[in-house]
């Protein structure tokens, strides 16, 4: 049974997302700084930084056809497994770029968790329908947004109540889990807590089989084109990758027009070995 907002509880207000919240960009408290959760707040920082952009101004962006060619793979995604009166919940969900796919499929409940709290702010106007860019009605299902890291904080004491979903997505997100083993299995081990028994997760992140061998065929320590450019440290000058060290590979990724952040290395295989045990 899909849960629903009570009576007295907005369907999202951004009152109601900061009781939820967990420190401004993403339940660091007062625990300290490592060198990860610095990495995680310079990614907040970048992406509560960007603002909403207007039609004209996404359809003059270099890399328009890569954006359209992302949101038909996240739209194939969502329209496979996504059922009508699903509860939904969408780990790193952005400025709410989804919300219409969603809305679309006609799930029942959605909850949006981003560590950036810019993110969370401008994901809200847009489900409120009262943006610039969001001519149309509001969206038909009842929403929560929370801004947390969902790679470093246990979702389930939060979202109890919420709880279980029915299908769980994160969109071009989750090598931002790989920088320490702990982080990774965080990730999965919250996606594994709030999903029914025959849940579905969905989601998409880098090819490392890809990055890898473009860093080997390069001649330095970064390649790219006019629009990207993927840079590795100089730690990485053999550009060998024991199996015994497969967390914290990270590169700083720049996309012209959307990211310029560090980001990690995923190897699949041990994605998919972490996932089996949860």
């Amino acid at each position: 049974m899909n849960k629903r907002p009570r009576e007295d509880e907005p369907s999202s207000s951004l009152a109601s997302a900061q009781k939820r919240q967990f420190g401004a960009g993403g339940g660091y408290g007062e625990q300290g700084y490592s060198e990860e959760r610095i990495s995680a707040q310079r990614v907040a920082d970048h992406y509560s930084a960007r603002s909403n952009q207007t039609l004209e101004e996404r359809e003059n962006s270099p890399i328009i056809h890569l954006k359209k060619l992302n949101n038909w793979i996240k739209s194939v995604l969502v329209q496979l497994y996504a059922r009508p009166g699903d509860c939904v919940l969408d780990l790193a969900c952005g400025k709410g770029g989804d919300l219409i796919k969603w809305d679309k499929a006609k799930v029942g409940y959605y909850v949006g968790v981003d560590i950036a709290e810019g993110s969370i702010k401008d994901c809200m106007t847009r489900y409120n329908g009262d943006s610039d860019q969001q001519r149309r009605k509001k969206f038909s299902f009842p929403a929560r947004l929370i801004c947390a890291d969902c790679y470093e904080t246990r979702l389930d004491e939060y979202l109890c109540e919420d709880a279980p979903f029915d299908i769980c997505s994160c969109q071009f997100a989750m090598h931002y889990s790989w920088s320490t083993e702990a982080r990774a299995r965080q990730a999965l081990a919250n996606i594994s807590a709030l999903l029914r028994p025959g849940g579905t997760f969905i989601g998409t992140m880098p090819d490392a089989n890809v990055i890898i061998k473009r860093l080997r065929e390069s001649e330095g320590m970064e390649f790219g084109n006019s629009v990207y450019c993927i840079t590795f440290g100089e730690e990485y000058t053999e550009k060998k990758f024991p199996a015994s060290r497969p967390f914290g590979i990270k590169y700083k990724f720049h996309l012209e027009d959307a990211v310029d952040c560090p980001e990690w290395v995923v190897p699949f295989h041990l994605f998919k070995l972490l996932a089996e045990e949860v």
